[in-house]
């Protein structure tokens, strides 16, 4: 009896102690949440307020009174530098910087990948070995080799236009900074595929062989379809970077219509036109980092499956 009592006394003291260690975990991970979360809790209801009750209320007061005109006025009236027309242009260079650079750059990865692990050739590893290392490249040394690089097809593009009336692209802010990106995010963009397709099955490239595919139709048919989950983190890894970039931004197209959103949101930002207004600003810091956060909720739980799928081999 005296045994069965000990037994209970004891279980009852691991379970008390498992449900403290709980509490104790569960209370530190509720804690740097609100710590991590509350710059986003202020924007966010900052951009609700009016300048009024923003200068004389609580910064983590909800709005008494919300009110859409501090976003209507960050979309379409804000001035950016000496233009007041909002950062919806701004927004847009964003778009159509981010997705080519995104979708050539994934397309290109996983058509490395694919060579490095299934069309092995002589010296694979040390092509492989020099794309990673180009991961560890700080964007701030390679910012002259490539102005010099962007320089030379700007002047091409300029003789293309001389003669044919036309210059593809070559020498436009938005082409230059799609380039600009994809070179820089292949290391990576490679390393993902690479190590996803070191686990994926050679028998079944073999045996498409074997039925007559080509390179490129088991490319396409074979590896393509079952890459999901590691596209999945390539998108995302690659929109975050780039959509956020602000040195190769503002190096490279940091004046004119032709700037991307975040350089605008920083001229906005330090505008010299008259009074501060935080909450126009607080709306359009907002607005910037709203397709990440789409990505993020959208995406999100695909993200570390797709880094674990690739992390059995490599």
């Amino acid at each position: 009896m005296s045994a069965t009592n000990s037994y209970a006394s004891g279980a009852r003291r691991t379970a008390g102690a498992r449900m403290l260690n709980r509490m104790i975990i569960y209370g530190l991970l509720l804690f740097f949440a609100i710590l991590y979360l509350m710059p986003l809790f202020v924007m966010l209801v900052t951009s609700f307020k009016t300048m009024d009750e923003i200068q004389n209320g609580n910064m983590l007061a909800l709005p008494s009174a919300p009110t859409f005109e501090p976003w209507i006025k960050a979309w379409g009236e804000t001035c950016v530098g000496l233009t007041c027309a909002g950062i919806k242009g701004y927004f847009w260079n964003s778009i159509k910087m981010v997705v080519p650079a995104v979708v050539i750059s994934t397309l290109l990865g996983a058509l490395n990948g694919y060579v490095l692990t299934k069309w092995r050739f002589p010296g694979h590893t040390l092509v492989f070995g020099l794309m990673l290392f180009a991961c560890f490249i700080p964007f701030q040394s390679v910012l002259l080799p490539m102005a010099t690089i962007l320089g030379s097809l700007g002047r091409f593009g300029m003789t293309l236009r001389n003669t044919f009336g036309v210059s593809f692209g070559f020498g436009n802010p938005t082409v230059n900074l799609v380039f600009v990106h994809v070179v820089y995010g292949l290391g990576f963009t490679t390393l993902f595929f690479r190590n996803f397709y070191e686990a994926f099955p050679t028998e079944l490239v073999k045996a498409a062989q074997v039925d007559g595919a080509g390179f490129f139709q088991i490319f396409r048919r074979i590896m393509l379809p079952n890459s999901l989950p590691i596209i999945v983190v390539t998108v995302i890894y690659q929109f975050t970077n780039i959509w956020n970039d602000f040195l190769f931004a503002s190096a490279y197209a940091g004046t004119g219509e032709s700037m991307p959103m975040t350089v605008a949101l920083n001229n906005v930002v330090n505008t010299s036109t008259g009074v501060v207004e935080y909450n126009v600003n607080m709306a359009a810091a907002m607005i910037a980092a709203m397709p990440t956060l789409l990505i993020y909720i959208l995406a999100g739980r695909y993200f570390v499956r797709g880094l674990m799928a690739g992390a059995v081999k490599g």
